[in-house]
């Protein structure tokens, strides 16, 4: 009798103590993705770099004459650029995703001026470094040399 009991009781600490590992290791997953930074909301470019050998040659500031905004959610892009004194409209929609510090868009369609580019092809990745409030993405060329690069801030 005494065995089946202190079985019965090892059974029971085992089956509890498992499942406890179970919900602290859930927890743990949880509590990891909450705190790496997302790119799901609306934010605004602040400025453009261009490169050569590796090395920014010019920077172009945000301004009231050249905006550009980038939409996130779960799983779609939406991105537009205002330049008024351009009659040329610039925009963008499709679906994207992030690996291993990867952005790849793949748009859908876009303006007029941008289709033809989505024709010859319609993903565009880049090298991306996220936080909580601002992300940089950055096209590298096929030797792996940076092109450009894109500097954003959350602005909702």
């Amino acid at each position: 009798m005494k065995t089946y009991i202190y079985t019965l009781a090892t059974i029971l600490i085992f089956t509890f103590s498992c499942n406890n590992s179970k919900t602290t290791n859930e927890t743990l997953t949880n509590d990891i993705a909450e705190k790496s930074p997302s790119l799901k909301g609306t934010w605004e470019r602040t400025s453009y770099y261009n490169y050569i050998d590796g090395k920014v040659i010019d920077t172009f500031k945000t301004s009231k004459e050249n905006r550009h905004i980038k939409v996130f959610t779960d799983s779609n892009v939406m991105w537009c650029r205002f330049i008024p004194s351009d009659s040329t409209d610039w925009f963008g929609f499709g679906s994207y995703k992030i690996e291993n510090n990867v952005l790849t868009e793949i748009l859908d369609y876009g303006s007029k001026t941008m289709s033809p580019h989505i024709a010859s092809d319609s993903a565009f990745v880049f090298d991306i470094t996220l936080t909580e409030n601002s992300f940089s993405q950055v096209r590298i060329d096929g030797e792996g040399h940076p092109m450009f690069a894109e500097n954003y801030i959350r602005i909702d």
